[in-house]
């Protein structure tokens, strides 16, 4: 598996000089991300790589986490790749591990929303807006009164909406600029400007 964290630095376009047409891209500031550890069959039961991302001050790393470091130093965040890899312990990845045209998936915390009603949370179509009606856009019957005489689990409703962790999956690589560790990507990946996001090769999916 071959994967590598960053920063989502925002959108902008790219023009082809040849024939003028515009690509929206992603820029996502990625890497270098030295490796942590490395699991195997053999020791933890499956595979997978662990590696660093954003080096901070010591201090602010607790000891145990500084400890589960090691040699990578005091960073922010370890993420986990789980798969097999030709990795080792004490090298770095960098946005040098991808090439243009490459199928990827993206993970990350998307936007907050706040609390929110059906129709924006669930797609729900609004009711006659007409004659008198009173249900515009309230979401209607959750439940019979006599059977089972309450609202079942799990019934689509008004709540707190974003704020979780989404994938992007079929997002190609448009390119890639080692000198400053950045990677640009076709379309809009999940989360805020500067949230961290996962990017990992899209095995499920063809070449571009």
């Amino acid at each position: 598996m071959k994967g590598i964290v960053g920063t989502k630095l925002g959108m902008t376009q790219v023009f082809d000089a040849e024939t003028g047409a515009v690509t929206p891209v992603t820029v996502i500031e990625a890497g270098p991300c030295p490796v942590v550890r490395v699991k195997t069959v053999e020791s933890d039961g499956y595979e997978a790589v662990q590696v660093a991302y954003g080096k901070v001050a010591e201090d602010r790393v607790t000891k145990p986490r500084l400890g589960q470091l090691g040699k990578a130093g005091p960073h922010r965040k370890i993420v986990e790749f789980r798969g097999p890899s030709e990795l080792t312990e004490g090298e770095t990845v960098t946005v040098e591990a991808f090439e243009p045209g490459e199928r990827i998936k993206v993970s990350g915390i998307g936007i907050g929303k706040g609390f929110a009603g059906t129709i924006k949370r669930h797609n729900f179509k609004s009711g006659p807006k007409s004659h008198g009606s009173h249900n515009i856009r309230a979401p209607g019957s959750v439940g019979a009164s006599a059977t089972p005489a309450r609202v079942r689990k799990g019934i689509r409703g008004p709540g707190r909406m974003g704020g979780k962790r989404v994938t992007q999956v079929g997002v190609t690589v448009h390119d890639v600029d080692a000198e400053r560790n950045l990677l640009l990507v076709k379309g809009a990946v999940p989360g805020p400007r500067n949230g961290v996001v996962e990017i990992r090769e899209d095995k499920n999916r063809g070449g571009a």
